[in-house]
């Protein structure tokens, strides 16, 4: 049973990307609504998307690349800690540090490596 499992799987997994890639392809091309039309009823407000020859259109698709967007505009990223403030302390008395990042590296001899 094990066995015939991962093939089944990999072709169920191949089936949906074939169904859902459809569906996005078709998203990706459809033009979208030129603009809006809002119209007064007795029970309120509809708003109802035109073309530009201004006939009604469907409603509108979201755009699976845009798709992960609205995740990110409405969860906010976890706020990071605050940076430790670093501290240059010079050795000697009148001398100057300078941050790591300008130091320049000594080259250091090794040993060959060993094979135990």
């Amino acid at each position: 049973m094990t066995m015939l499992r991962h093939p089944v799987m990999g072709v169920l997994m191949a089936l949906m990307l074939v169904l859902t890639g459809q569906s996005m392809a078709i998203a990706r091309g459809t033009p979208g609504p030129s603009g809006e039309m809002v119209l007064c009823t007795g029970t309120g407000p509809i708003t109802v998307l035109v073309d530009e020859n201004g006939q009604p259109v469907g409603r509108a698709h979201i755009c699976p690349d845009c798709a992960f967007a609205f995740f990110a505009a409405h969860w906010d990223a976890p706020d990071l800690p605050a940076r430790a403030p670093a501290s240059l302390v010079p050795l000697r008395p009148g001398a100057q540090t300078l941050p790591d990042a300008l130091q320049v590296p000594v080259p250091q001899a090794r040993g060959p490596p060993v094979l135990s």
